[in-house]
């Protein structure tokens, strides 16, 4: 008998629910819009769409990926940034909306699922100790080393974007100055480029045609599409932001001496023209580079349907099933 579990991935205005069997694949999927300002309208969302997939399916676990900190128990959200949930018993109350005695409700960080995803079924499946990095709005991470999922001693381990790379550098979401996101994510990237379009506006000419003539329009994609199309100011953006992973990276193999580093998000559409800097630059700056192996960086398999997967797998292995 195929045992399915289902995962939630919890955005800002929207979830998306899916059915997961055992080889990783969503068999069944569903979506929600939700308002993050009201946490009681995304619990009563995914209690809406576990109750539409219980009609076809049977299933046992519920897997919640939240961006934010998550307790040790994986019940609580202690804290998220985009999202409303402060000291938020989140499992407890879509598990009274679902009222199935039968049915186990996990919290799990956001990251944490889609490492173990591409971990369990993607781009680590053949690796022991993997660095899992989600670049989009900010930047999130997930540890696995010998083959476990590291949460830390108070589930808030891993939270790799908000470790210092510029003291007293761009001030972050967090509260403090200098942290990796603001270097190596989709908004570091963004900022980069309306900066470019203020300052620089003869060379931010294809940036600016694709925003409609406003830098403070330009987008990610935007960049992204400039620079596959050949464009200069692009591809030195998204060259930019892979050297900032990179370095970060080679700091990282000084302490955990990975594996592998698979790299997800919504800037992994760039493809080479951020991964081969990102590459280059880890390879420079990598401690005692030259008398070690040098672990690869490699794009995730799994895009957006990880959070879902990932969530939905934790979720199974909590039951015993």
């Amino acid at each position: 008998m195929t045992k399915h579990a289902i995962g939630v991935d919890i955005g800002g205005t929207k979830i998306a629910v899916g059915v997961v069997n055992e080889q990783g694949e969503i068999v069944a999927k569903t979506r929600r819009k939700t308002q993050p300002q009201e946490p009681a309208s995304i619990d009563s969302a995914i209690a809406d769409a576990v109750a539409e997939l219980s009609q076809q399916y049977e299933f046992h676990a519920v897997g919640l990926a939240a961006a934010g900190f998550v307790s040790s128990d994986r019940a609580h959200v202690t804290f998220a940034p985009n999202i409303a949930w402060r000291e938020y018993a989140l499992a407890d109350k879509v598990s009274a909306l679902i009222n199935r005695p039968d049915i186990t409700v996990v919290v799990e960080n956001d990251a944490n699922a889609a490492g173990w995803a591409e971990f369990k079924y993607g781009a680590g499946r053949d690796a022991t100790n993997m660095v899992m990095l989600t670049i989009g709005t900010g930047l999130g991470a997930a540890l696995v080393v010998d083959g476990r999922l590291v949460r830390g001693q108070y589930g808030f381990g891993a939270e790799l974007g908000h470790f210092r790379v510029v003291p007293g550098g761009h001030a972050c979401g967090c509260g403090h100055r200098g942290c990796w996101e603001q270097y190596a994510s989709g908004s570091a990237l963004v900022r980069e480029a309306h900066r470019a379009g203020v300052e620089r506006p003869v060379r931010s000419a294809a940036l600016l045609e694709l925003a409609g003539g406003s830098a403070t329009d330009i987008s990610g994609p935007h960049v992204t599409k400039a620079a596959v199309a050949g464009d200069e100011l692009g591809i030195e953006l998204l060259a930019e932001l892979g050297s900032w992973i990179g370095q970060g990276c080679a700091s990282l193999a000084a302490i955990l001496d990975p594996e592998l580093f698979v790299v997800g998000g919504g800037v992994i559409a760039a493809g080479d023209l951020m991964i081969e800097p990102a590459r280059a630059s880890y390879s420079e700056y990598l401690p005692a580079r030259g008398h070690r192996p040098i672990a690869p960086i490699v794009a995730a398999d799994m895009a957006n349907d990880a959070g879902i997967v990932g969530a939905a797998a934790l979720a199974r292995e909590a039951t015993g099933e």
